[in-house]
């Protein structure tokens, strides 16, 4: 019994930490020059565009439904002028936390785009708020990428793959 004590204080504890420093994690990283969003905000909204800036490997394996894939590496800012014309659309753009997304996010905010968020805590925050997310075949799946081991730490709901 008191081992089993022992681990749930130390899973409640890593949680409690991995939480807490999201925040920490993010204000590092990122600039904020993008506004987030949550995904509560995020699930409240009707027309809005989702751009996935993870790689074609993450999204394969999962991706939140109807986001098109627009890559971070070998982003192509034509793939969102092709499809976005008015640059008033409300765009959301997510990545595995939120970091690569600000990157992309801040192109498109530099070509004009006007209406530009971040997803706060992309797929992985979106997971575990126990939402659904897709695979290729468009069937709701458990399996998230999670870019490498280490950033595997920060998903705390569902299978983590990280090849």
């Amino acid at each position: 019994m008191r081992k089993l004590y022992t681990l749930a204080l130390i899973l409640f504890s890593n949680f409690a930490f991995t939480q807490q420093n999201i925040k920490t994690l993010l204000k590092k990283l990122n600039n904020e020059s993008i506004p987030y969003i949550s995904v509560k905000e995020l699930q409240n909204l009707n027309a809005v565009t989702l751009l996935d800036a993870r790689e074609q490997n993450e999204y394969d394996i999962s991706h939140i439904k109807n986001a098109l894939h627009v890559g971070y590496t070998n982003f192509n800012i034509k793939t969102v002028t092709d499809v976005i014309k008015n640059k008033n659309s409300k765009i959301v753009v997510y990545c595995s936390l939120g970091v690569r997304s600000e990157d992309i996010a801040e192109k498109l905010k530099h070509i004009g785009y006007t209406n530009v968020y971040n997803l706060y805590g992309g797929i992985f925050e979106w997971k575990n708020s126990d939402l659904d997310i897709y695979n290729t075949q468009n069937q709701i799946t458990n399996k998230v990428h999670t870019y490498s081991k280490k950033w595997s730490a920060w998903l705390n709901k569902g299978e983590k793959i990280y090849e």
